[in-house]
């Protein structure tokens, strides 16, 4: 299809009927059967771009996607080039555990993530032959004509024919809330939104009530929701800040390994004792040193982990560098139907004549909670007015709310649930209303005449009741007795509530002549204004807590939706976002900002209204380029492109789209956007872990590069074999840095600023212990290993006692790294029960290795008595002392460091009388950090 093809058919909203029919090439009583399979076959199944769910093996391959893991793959390669086979064995064995653990994770995450996609396939209603079939969604072609009804989800774009009270769901399409009204008789042109095009209903939206018939125009990737689609593949996110981190932290790595390699030459030259093959070993020896081969295994189990903490509390982790990556997200650009709010309208303000306001507690369709007046329950005569608006509220309605096994369902109009759910509060349930008052006709809600109204048999007279848009229901009221500042009153009362953001309702009934009035659909009049109902699509529970949560860990919050500034506004004062409309900025006026005006409209701008999916794209763009590391939540078709772009995305798993779930990393299971801010806490929980196992890896491989380069230097053989070093670094030290990705949270995680994506792991906290440590462990290494020697122990007997001391302070230094700020003293081990069975494992290990033929063997270890015990003991006591005088300096340094989060100032605080405390609070650490 050519471009100028597809631009015609995305404008058929712009053409009449006939000429629609004519270019579809196509007939009011739809296809011929024949006719319908030829286009099946021209133009492919009426599908959307699916992306293949991963196989295992490509999911397997893919944890060996990471510069780390080729790092030690070329050790392994010339590991066994030299005739190194175990310490090759060593490294692949290595390699295979981590791919199998990040695989397992990530093959369970997927199966999930598909499990939500549900199995029902669309069907479709359409004419063909001349009578009406029900056929499969993806056997529509364009020229069909289908038929829909309430409850249908349209299964293609398509032009409308004809429609009787038709009334769409467009939510999962624009974000807008309210039901669009449908009018095949409108015509627009190419500038017209597609949320504000009447004559079209477009694929993946659902017929809330009413129904249509119309001429399928577009199927497949050429419907709107298929060009978004196909604009997901299209766009490619940001790569979570751990890769990146990871990345940096490979190459310093790579660095390190040869520039210890070009010293260890220059030594082995200039000490003029060791040939080529003895200074190659050497080389080996500390290449293997330098590089901490148990950390792609601790970093994986670490977000293993962090995932199945999420999964506790409904977050499901597609890839599990989004865990980290959540955990540092400064933004977070949330949808507002469905994500924030239930997406369940409901009455929550009634204005009853003589301008009484009465509250109705309870949100969603479940018919839970009462009324309140001035927070008591109403007086006798406001009930009874109550009673009589509730009950017109259930008769002019089409909807259905119903209850089987303790659990409420609905169908029908979204206001119309609303309606039957305020009426069940007061008793008023739409089947006994009609027991009383059976109906007798009705006048369906038309977008010109702006009411709806039905007439009801009662006591041998007809009664009439009426709802619709406030000002079109007062013209219908008699108000002869009502002074004209009463009625000035009450459209000021009306305009008050749509300030508040409600979609206003009035309510009123009558008495007509006779039921021949009704069939001659005569418009109603003389009746009593019962009141004004104000519905609003209320907040989930427990958001407006998790956003305030999100704010105080300096995460800015920003709502981006479809939806008419004033319902955007009124959801964002109650979550303390924005109090007046100048606060909230439409799509449009973002898109014509210039480019220098962006940063500072991101940094005090909190609602973005009416946005399109291409204007919410761009606003996430905008925020990635000012430097916020954004995670972008949403559930609809329209949220997808801005959920691929974030650098994470967060699709909701119950009312989202597949489109939306594909796109994201992370879906929320119960679709609650404070589920998102547990799963912060878990994320920022996992990147403190995996410090602690970069801390434990990194400090002891320095200690061992150390010991290496001093013996070197100091013409002493080979203090520790190329396996010792591998048995150290994958085994004692690897079984407790796989415990230490267990470590719970050290006090409230979500009391800190997030971290700046560009930090680095080595930042001046970290180099400062790392260095203590390995100076620790290098320095009485050598001196051990020197005295040893200058004891007449053989090199072997020697070498055991110094791999026994290291081991032992790998039990020390483990207590060390549970924090890097807080005193090991102040920790409880009871807090920590893996990692006390994760060093007490390690221990039993190597004991079993000094007392087994085959660990002697391999490992040249040996028993050693209770006074080289003691000796060793005491000597990695050292360890603990150094730390702790290094932690009470840096206290005595930077006091306010407790938590070990950095001074970046990212999160972008709003401008309120908090700036400063915030803004305060975000200094954390030294300036060096920011730069190291």
């Amino acid at each position: 299809m050519s471009d100028a093809e597809r631009e015609g058919e995305r404008h058929w909203d712009t053409l009449d009927v006939e000429r629609v029919i004519e270019e579809l090439d196509t007939d009011p009583p739809g296809l011929a059967s024949e006719e319908a399979a030829r286009r099946l076959e021209e133009c492919g199944p009426n599908a959307l771009p699916k992306r293949e769910p991963a196989s295992w093996w490509r999911i397997l391959l893919r944890q060996f996607d990471d510069s780390l893991i080729f790092v030690l793959g070329l050790a392994a390669i010339v590991s066994l080039a030299i005739g190194e086979t175990v310490d090759a064995l060593f490294i692949g064995l290595v390699l295979g555990v981590n791919a199998a653990i990040g695989g397992v994770q990530e093959w369970q995450a997927e199966r999930s993530s598909q499990a939500l996609q549900g199995l029902i396939r669309t069907r479709a209603t359409v004419v063909r032959d001349g009578e009406t079939q029900d056929v499969d969604g993806e056997a529509v072609v364009p020229g069909d004509v289908v038929l829909l009804e309430a409850g249908y989800r349209v299964p293609a774009d398509v032009r409308l024919l004809a429609s009787r009270n038709l009334e769409v769901d467009e939510s999962a399409l624009t974000g807008e809330s309210a039901g669009v009204v449908k009018d095949e008789h409108w015509v627009g042109d190419e500038r017209v939104p597609i949320g504000d095009r009447r004559n079209m209903a477009f694929a993946g939206t659902v017929v809330n009530r009413g129904r249509g018939r119309g001429v399928v125009v577009a199927t497949g990737t050429d419907t709107e929701v298929g060009q978004l689609a196909e604009d997901v593949t299209t766009v490619e996110g940001g790569d979570p800040p751990l890769v990146a981190r990871m990345e940096r932290f490979t190459r310093l790595v790579g660095v390190v390994v040869l520039i210890v390699a070009t010293i260890t030459a220059l030594l082995g030259i200039g000490v003029g004792h060791i040939d080529a093959v003895e200074m190659f070993l050497f080389a080996v020896a500390l290449a293997v040193s330098a590089i901490p081969e148990g950390l792609p295994v601790g970093i994986t189990v670490a977000l293993g982990v962090a995932s199945r903490r999420m999964a506790r509390v409904g977050v499901i982790v597609r890839r599990l560098v989004a865990v980290e990556g959540l955990g540092s997200c400064t933004m977070i650009a949330s949808d507002k139907t469905g994500t924030l709010t239930k997406n369940e309208l409901t009455v929550e303000q009634v204005r009853l004549p003589g301008g009484r306001t009465v509250s109705v507690t309870g949100t969603g369709y479940a018919p839970t909670g009462t009324v309140l007046q001035d927070g008591h329950l109403p007086d006798p005569d406001v009930a009874d007015e109550l009673s009589r608006i509730a009950r017109a509220a259930v008769l002019c309605n089409e909807g259905a709310l119903y209850q089987h096994d303790d659990e409420w369902s609905w169908r029908g109009d979204p206001t119309d649930v609303a309606l039957l759910a305020f009426g069940e509060k007061l008793g008023w349930s739409r089947r006994s209303a009609l027991d009383r008052y059976p109906h007798v006709g009705d006048r369906p809600f038309e977008p010109e005449f702006r009411f709806g109204a039905t007439y009801h048999e009662n006591e041998g007279e007809t009664r009439v009741f009426v709802k619709g848009a406030p000002e079109r229901v007062l013209e219908m009221c008699d108000l002869k007795g009502v002074d004209a500042a009463s009625g000035a009153c009450l459209r000021e009362e009306v305009t008050e509530m749509a300030q508040q953001g409600y979609r206003v309702l009035a309510l009123a009934e009558g008495t007509v002549a006779s039921a021949t009035e009704t069939a001659q659909n005569t418009e109603p009049s003389h009746l009593t204004l019962l009141g004004f109902l104000g519905l609003i699509d209320p907040l989930r529970p427990g958001v407006a807590q998790a956003v305030a949560a999100a704010e105080h860990a300096g995460i800015a919050v920003t709502m981006v939706t479809g939806d008419h500034p004033e319902t955007a506004l009124a959801i964002a004062r109650d979550l303390d976002l924005a109090d007046t409309a100048e606060a909230v900025m439409t799509g449009a006026e973002f898109a014509d900002l210039p480019p220098e005006a962006v940063g500072d409209v991101l940094e005090t701008t909190r609602v973005f209204a009416r946005v399109s999916p291409a204007q919410k794209l761009q606003i996430v763009e905008a925020a990635r380029n000012v430097g916020h590391f954004v995670a972008v939540t949403g559930d609809g078709v329209n949220d997808a492109p801005a959920l691929r772009q974030a650098n994470i995305g967060i699709a909701m798993g119950k009312s989202g789209t597949d489109v939306a779930r594909d796109a994201a990393e992370l879906v929320i299971s119960d679709d609650n956007f404070a589920t998102i801010v547990a799963g912060i806490a878990a994320g920022r929980v996992a990147y403190d872990n995996i410090r602690k196992i970069v801390y434990l890896l990194v400090s002891t491989g320095a200690g061992e590069v150390l010991l290496v380069l001093a013996s070197l230097a100091a013409g002493m053989p080979l203090p520790l074999l190329p396996v010792q070093i591998l048995w150290l670094n994958l085994v004692t030290n690897g079984i407790q840095d796989v415990a230490l990705a267990f470590e719970p949270e050290e006090g409230d995680v979500l009391d800190r600023p997030p971290r700046d994506p560009e930090e680095r792991i080595f930042d001046r906290l970290m180099v400062e212990r790392v260095g203590v440590a390995a100076l620790v462990i290098g320095g009485l290494g050598f001196a051990s290993f020197g005295w040893l020697l200058g004891q007449g122990l053989p090199e072997d007997v020697a070498r055991n006692h110094l791999l026994l001391l290291i081991v032992l302070f790998e039990m020390v230094n483990i207590g060390n790294a549970r924090s890097e700020t807080v005193s090991v003293f102040a920790l409880s081990p009871l807090r920590s029960p893996v990692l006390v069975a994760g060093t007490s494992l390690a221990m039993v290990v190597h004991l079993a290795a000094m007392y087994h033929p085959v660990g002697q063997a391999v490992l040249g270890t040996a028993p050693v008595g209770f006074d080289q015990w003691v000796v060793l003991g005491g000597l990695s006591l050292v360890m603990l002392v150094a730390m702790e005088i290094h932690g009470w300096t840096w206290r005595k340094r930077f006091p306010r460091d407790v938590t070990g989060a950095t001074s970046r100032d990212t999160a972008i605080d709003r401008p309120d009388d908090d700036s400063t405390d915030r803004n305060e609070r975000n200094r954390r650490r030294p300036d060096s950090d920011r730069n190291d």
